[in-house]
């Protein structure tokens, strides 16, 4: 379907060729394998001489239908999916890196992303450095020779903090690297690294796409290169591959997609003025409140700020268990983007296994406190937690 249709269309139509049975909703084709008409079709299909299906741990046509749809709202040429998103970021990686190959990284990312790149590709010969997301100066200064990929998270996880891709991808293509963008938190409905200049976009389809807290999955999008050939590559033959069952949710969750972020960014935005304001919070992380440091690009780079926000409260980890425990509509779990809204500790969940010192150096404190706001009603989200709040 061509790109000319708005958003919704194409997160509702694009991707699925219907069979000859003629069904209206997308099927899923829980099979492994594929059948061939004779040996000589599949030694062709092996060799890459014709089109066609062969193993399901590469080619799957519910899996192919997914990422054809997120290609085309993300802008992007090609789309392979995975079993989840720490795999999607595993198989840019393998993809296009080589041993001696650095990696530039922004000094805020997901806990399990920085030690996958500190304790595990550094076994490899791939090391890192960090650099603070939105110090485009800092960026320049720490490359080196050998730097092959720039990583960010942009709004960053659970700090909310942002950067401005085009400058970013400017700089990392005059110098012969690659720029990857994880747009978990924005999604395409929201943002859309590619037309900024980015060559990778990587997901968990598990936060957003989905929408429901029901599967695990990841994606890349980006040209048909580096993600067509290249990360592809690294599906076929290592096997971090995203079930058929999974890819029909994540396309049922795509349809409603935009729907879903514009509302709950809605009231994410009227949380965090609500939290801004209370005697006991001393301060909120969130890219649609004014003193944001990157608010600027709200509006411009990212369409609205989004349904993550995370605030500082009086007191330590005592005093952010406190107002966590008191919940009653909240739930509390380290996921995100699902319609249920959820509460976590960043220190002692998602970035827990971090040291201390990189944990102050991400600006994670022990006060800190992750919403991921849902579709409740504003009312009673605002209720819940204001029981928690009077606590300390």
């Amino acid at each position: 379907m061509s790109k000319q249709f708005e958003f919704s269309t194409r997160a509702i139509r694009t991707g699925h060729q219907r069979t000859a049975e003629g069904e209206h909703s997308e099927p899923i084709f829980a099979t492994s394998s594929f059948v061939f008409a004779s040996a000589a079709e599949a030694a062709a299909r092996f060799a890459g001489d014709s089109d066609g299906n062969i193993y399901a741990r590469f080619t799957n046509p519910t899996v192919q239908t997914f990422e054809a749809r997120l290609a085309t709202l993300e802008g992007g040429v090609a789309c392979v999916a995975t079993a989840s998103g720490m795999a999607a970021i595993l198989a840019t990686c393998l993809g296009v890196l080589h041993s001696g190959d650095h990696i530039l990284a922004s000094q805020s990312l997901f806990g399990s992303t920085r030690m996958l790149f500190d304790k595990y590709l550094a076994r490899f010969g791939i090391n890192t450095d960090y650099v603070t997301l939105d110090d485009l100066d800092g960026w320049a200064a720490k490359l080196r020779p050998n730097t092959r990929l720039l990583f960010v998270e942009t709004p960053s996880n659970p700090l909310t903090e942002m950067t401005a891709i085009a400058p970013l991808a400017m700089l990392a293509h005059d110098h012969g690297c690659l720029l990857a963008v994880d747009n978990c938190f924005a999604t395409p409905a929201l943002q859309r690294p590619l037309a900024c200049g980015a060559d990778l976009v990587i997901h968990s389809a598990t936060k957003y796409l989905d929408g429901q807290g029901r599967c695990l999955g990841g994606a890349v999008v980006g040209d048909a290169r580096l993600v067509g050939e290249d990360i592809y590559g690294v599906i076929r033959t290592a096997g971090p591959t995203l079930s058929p069952f999974n890819a029909w949710v994540f396309l049922k969750g795509l349809e409603t997609l935009e729907l879903r972020m514009l509302a709950q960014s809605r009231t994410a935005l009227a949380l965090a003025q609500w939290l801004d304001a209370h005697p006991k919070v001393r301060r909120v992380h969130y890219p649609g409140l004014a003193e944001h440091p990157q608010h600027h690009l709200v509006g411009t780079q990212m369409r609205v700020g989004g349904a993550v926000l995370s605030f500082e409260v009086d007191g330590g980890r005592e005093a952010a268990w406190q107002v966590i425990d008191a919940t009653q509509v909240l739930s509390i779990t380290a996921n995100l983007g699902d319609t249920k809204t959820t509460i976590t500790h960043p220190a002692t969940t998602t970035h827990g296994r971090l040291s201390p010192e990189a944990r102050a150096a991400s600006g994670i404190g022990d006060n800190l406190i992750r919403l991921a706001v849902g579709l409740e009603h504003l009312d009673d989200l605002q209720a819940d937690l204001a029981t928690g709040l009077a606590l300390i």
